[in-house]
Order: structure tokens, then C-alpha cells, then sequence
């Protein structure tokens, strides 16, 4: 739904991608940076888990992993425009872009699971449902059916979803594991969604 909006996003980045390019930035190298930015969010997430015990540390570990977060997808529309203004787009880069945002939504998951920031059940839909979406969509593009905006949930709409409940969770709204839930039944209709489609549109 918001890959669209993204895309805008990206057309609207050219000053950034400029001074990257400047610097010697390759989208490869913000891609490695979004994946640092993002492993370091789901650590921060675990370990505002594991300090409930003190609201205020756990707070600012929670607050410093939204950030990472938000850093983590700032370069992950970055390296997009960087990629497309200056033709350096690539095969290779897009497979590792894929791989790169696989392994940020599983490390942010996990830190969210292992902190006990939400129920165990739920985190593992969630983490199966965001991980199969994914791969639903790369399935079927692989057999020539395009995917892109097709279904309830991609990733664009699963990262605001744990942004904002964790934003409310810094401001002392225990809303977290209510969002995970949200995301465990979102994403799981979100990949019967893209099966449908698949269907009706695919060859036999």
C-alpha cells in the first residue's frame, strides 16, 4: 500500500543521494550501513526488554532503537534513489537489498521476542507472516506475476506499525505486544492475499 509513497519518497531524496555520491557512497554501502543501523535496533529492542524492571533505561534503550530504526529505512530508500539518479542500479544490489531488509525485519522481531516485549506466539506469526509476505512476492515475480502493492501489509506498513507502537510505549503506553499482534494477523492476510492473486493471475 505505501510502496507507492516510497517511491515518491525516493524521487524526493536527490539533494541526499547527491552529497552521497559526493562523498563516495554506493547504494551497496547504504545498504550496509541500513543493515548495521537496523541489527543495532533489534539489540537495542532486546535490551529494552531485559531493563523493564527500570522504566526510565528502558525508555531511553526503546527511544534509541526507533531511531536506529528510522535510520535503517532512511537508508533503504536512499540507496534506492542514489541507484536510480545516477544509473547504478544493479541486479546484485537489489538482491542485496532484499537480503538486507530480511535480516533487519528478523533482528527486529527477534529483539522484540527475546525482550519480552511481546507474546512469543504472536512475535513468531508476525516474523513468519513479514518473512513470507516477502517471499510470496518474490516467488511469484519469479514466475512472471507482478507483486508489488499487492496485499494488506508490505514492509513500508509493518515498520510505521512497530514505530508508532513503540513511540507509545516510550511515552508509557504498553502497546507493543498489541502491535505484534496486529502484524501476526495482518501479515499472515496479507500472504493469503498474494496466494489469492497468484492464483487468479498465475499460469497453470
Amino acid at each position: 500500500m505505501l510502496t507507492r509513497i516510497k517511491k515518491r519518497i525516493q524521487s524526493m531524496l536527490r539533494k541526499e543521494a547527491e552529497i552521497a555520491n559526493e562523498i563516495g557512497l554506493t547504494p551497496n554501502h547504504l545498504s550496509i550501513i541500513g543493515l548495521l543501523s537496523g541489527l543495532f535496533s533489534g539489540l537495542l529492542y532486546w535490551l529494552a526488554g531485559v531493563n523493564m524492571f527500570n522504566p526510565a533505561m528502558s525508555r531511553v534503550y526503546l527511544l534509541a532503537a526507533i531511531i536506529m530504526l528510522l535510520i535503517s529505512g532512511f537508508m533503504d530508500a536512499l540507496d534506492g534513489a542514489l541507484a536510480r539518479i545516477y544509473g547504478k542500479a544493479s541486479a546484485k544490489g537489489g538482491f542485496l537489498d532484499s537480503l538486507i531488509d530480511r535480516y533487519v525485519d528478523s533482528a527486529i522481531y527477534i529483539g522484540i521476542i527475546l525482550g519480552g516485549l511481546c507474546d512469543l506466539l504472536w512475535g513468531l506469526l508476525a516474523l513468519i507472516g513479514s518473512l513470507l509476505t516477502s517471499y510470496a512476492r518474490a516467488r511469484s515475480e519469479a514466475e512472471g506475476v507482478p507483486m508489488e502493492t499487492i496485499g494488506l501489509f508490505e514492509r513500508a506498513e509493518r515498520i510505521i506499525v512497530i514505530i508508532v507502537a513503540s513511540l507509545l510505549n516510550v511515552f508509557g503506553i504498553d502497546i507493543i505486544r498489541w502491535g505484534i499482534l496486529l502484524l501476526a494477523i495482518a501479515t499472515n492476510l496479507t500472504v493469503l492475499q498474494r496466494t489469492i492473486f497468484f492464483f487468479r493471475k498465475g499460469s497453470k
